[in-house]
C-alpha cells in the first residue's frame, strides 16, 4: 500500500510500505478515506524534531473498518470510523479520568505498541488499529461526503481546540483571545463561541485565516504581536485583559503573549506542541495570579460531546481545510502547509 515516509527534514516521500494484518483480536484494520498533515507535523519536517531514521508518519484519519479482531465488540466490519491521534482503551483509570493520551495500554501511530509491533502511521492508505474498541468511535451510518473533513477534524484540532477552551475555563459569558491562527487556534475560536463565550478575539495576520476566524465566531481581528499585540488585547478589554487565553501555537513567544495578555486572575488554555522553549514565569504568575492548565488533548474524550453537533451541520469545523491533495503528493502537502500557502491539507488515498 502507499504511505507517507519523512526520511529527513523537507524530505516527505509517499512509498509503498507493507499492508497491515490482524496482530491481536482486539485489533481492526481500517482503510483509511481522508488523513491529513498536522501542524506538529511540521516540526520534524522543519528539522525541529531530530528524524534519525526514515519513519512513517502522521496521526489523523477517518475510514471504513474492513476486518476486526475476534475480541472486538463495539465496532464491525463497513463502520465508518473515527481515530483519535492516538490509540486507547477507554477502560483504564486514566481513560476514566479523562485523560485518554496518558492510558496506560495506549500508544502513539506510527511507532510500536508495547509488544514491539509496528502500528501504521495515519497518512497511508490502511491502518491497524490497536484496541478498536476503545479507540474508534463508529459514525450513526455512512456520512454524507461532506462531512468527511468536519468529521476528521474530531481525530485532532476541534477536540484540541475544545481542550484549549475547556482547560482555561471558557463559559457562557467569558472574554476570550486565541493565540495562534492555524487549524487548532481556529478551532480554538469556534469552540470558545460554541461554550457561550461573549467576545472572542483572534490573533491573525493573514486574511484567509481571519475570514475562516470570523465565520467560527471571531468578534475583533489583532494582527499585532508582542508588546503591541499586548497592548492592543489590554485596550480591548478595558486595560485589564480578557478572562481566558488560548494559547495554540506551543513556542516560547506564543506563551509569553498569552500569560501577559490574561487579565489578573484569568485563565491561560495551553495545547500548543512545546517547541522553542516555552517557559513559566513563576514570578509573574505569583504576582498576577494567572493559571496555566491544558498541555496534549485527550480528544477521545470529547469525540462523544461534539461529534453530534458536526453530523447536524451546528458546528463546521472542517472549514480550516483549505487544500485538498492525493496521498501521492504529500510532499506537496508539506510544503504548502509549511509555506503557509494553506492553512490544513486534507490527504486522500
Amino acid at each position: 500500500m502507499l504511505a507517507t515516509v519523512i526520511h529527513a527534514p523537507h524530505d516527505i516521500r509517499s512509498e509503498e510500505v507493507p499492508d497491515p494484518a490482524l496482530l491481536k483480536p482486539t485489533d481492526a484494520i481500517v482503510r483509511v478515506s481522508a488523513a491529513c498533515v498536522c501542524g506538529s507535523d511540521l516540526w520534524p519536517y522543519r528539522g525541529v524534531t531530530p528524524t534519525t531514521k526514515p519513519r512513517r508518519i502522521g496521526h489523523e484519519f477517518v475510514g471504513i473498518v474492513e476486518q476486526i479482531g475476534d475480541e472486538v465488540t463495539t465496532i464491525k466490519v463497513g463502520d465508518f470510523v473515527i481515530a483519535p491521534f492516538y490509540w486507547c482503551d477507554m477502560t483504564c483509570i486514566n481513560c476514566r479520568n479523562g485523560v485518554s493520551t496518558s492510558c496506560l495500554h495506549g500508544g502513539w501511530w506510527g511507532a510500536p505498541d508495547r509488544n514491539g509491533d509496528f502500528v501504521d502511521g495515519a497518512q497511508g492508505e490502511v491502518v491497524r488499529v490497536p484496541l478498536a474498541d476503545g479507540t474508534l468511535v463508529a459514525t450513526p451510518g455512512m456520512p454524507a461526503p461532506e462531512l468527511i473533513p468536519s468529521l476528521l477534524t474530531l481525530a485532532d484540532v476541534m477536540g484540541t481546540g475544545h481542550h484549549a477552551a475547556v482547560s482555561a475555563g471558557v463559559t457562557a459569558g467569558s472574554t476570550v483571545v486565541v493565540v495562534g491562527d492555524g487549524a487548532v487556534g481556529l478551532c480554538a475560536v469556534l469552540a470558545a463561541k460554541r461554550l457561550g463565550a461573549s467576545r472572542v478575539v483572534a490573533m491573525s495576520r493573514h486574511a484567509d485565516r481571519q475570514e475562516i476566524a470570523r465565520e467560527f465566531g471571531a468578534d475583533d481581528i489583532i494582527e499585532e504581536r508582542g508588546a503591541e499585540g499586548i497592548k492592543r488585547v489590554k485596550e480591548m478589554f478595558d486595560g485589564i485583559g480578557p478572562d481566558c487565553v488560548l494559547e495554540c501555537v506551543g513556542t516560547k513567544e506564543s506563551m509569553d503573549q498569552a500569560l501577559k495578555s490574561a487579565r489578573p486572575g484569568g485563565m491561560v488554555g495551553f495545547v500548543g506542541v512545546p517547541n522553542g522553549g516555552p517557559e513559566l514565569p513563576i514570578q509573574t504568575m505569583f504576582g498576577t495570579n494567572v493559571g496555566v492548565n491544558g498541555g496534549v488533548a485527550s480528544v477521545r474524550n470529547y469525540i462523544d460531546e461534539l461529534l453530534p453537533e458536526v453530523l447536524s451541520g451546528a458546528i463546521n469545523p472542517g472549514r480550516v481545510f483549505d487544500l485538498e491533495l492525493p496521498l501521492s503528493e504529500a510532499a506537496e502537502a508539506y510544503a504548502a502547509m509549511d509555506e503557509r500557502r494553506a492553512t490544513k491539507v486534507l490527504l486522500r488515498p
